[in-house]
C-alpha cells in the first residue's frame, strides 16, 4: 500500500512540476515547427507561385481553399489535415491524434497518429520515439526511474 501512495504522490509532483517548467516533460508545442515544409510543393489558385511551406495553424476551409489536405510534410513527419477551419498536424497533435477531433488523454501525447501513454512507454519514454536501452524500464516519463 505504502508503495502505491509513493508512486502516486511521485506521478502528482511529476505533473505539477511540467505544468511551472517551460521544459516541461510533457509539453508538445516547443516540439511541432511553426512552420510546415512540403514534401511536395503544389501550385496556389490564386497565383503561379508554387506553395513549398505552411504555417502551423493556417487558415483552411474543408470545402474551398483545403490547402492541407492530407498534405504530407517535413519530410513525411507531418501529414496535415483541415480540423475545424485550421491546419492540423494529425500525427502529432494532441487534440487532433490521427485524425480530426480525436483527443489523447491525460499522460499521453501524439506519437506518430496514435495517442501514447509516454509516462511508462519503453519505445516512448517521455516523449515521442525516446527509447530506453534495453532491459531499462520507462517509469514516470524517464528511462531508469529510481
Amino acid at each position: 500500500m505504502a508503495y502505491i501512495l509513493l508512486k502516486f504522490i511521485a506521478i502528482i509532483l511529476l505533473i505539477s512540476s511540467t505544468n511551472a517548467s517551460p521544459n516541461s516533460l510533457f509539453r508538445y508545442d516547443d516540439e511541432e515547427e511553426s512552420i510546415y515544409t512540403l514534401d511536395t510543393p503544389f501550385s496556389s489558385l490564386r497565383s503561379s507561385k508554387k506553395v513549398t511551406t505552411i504555417k502551423k495553424g493556417a487558415s483552411c476551409d474543408a470545402n474551398r481553399n483545403n490547402i492541407c489536405d492530407g498534405v504530407s510534410a517535413n519530410k513525411g513527419t507531418s501529414k496535415l489535415y483541415c480540423c475545424k477551419k485550421h491546419c492540423r498536424n494529425v500525427l502529432g497533435d494532441m487534440n487532433n491524434c490521427g485524425k480530426c477531433q480525436n483527443k489523447c488523454n491525460l499522460l499521453q501525447r501524439c506519437c506518430g497518429g496514435v495517442c501514447t501513454r509516454v509516462i511508462d512507454d519503453p519505445k516512448n519514454c517521455g516523449k515521442c520515439n525516446r527509447v530506453c536501452k534495453s532491459g531499462v524500464k520507462c517509469e514516470n516519463g524517464y528511462c531508469g526511474y529510481a
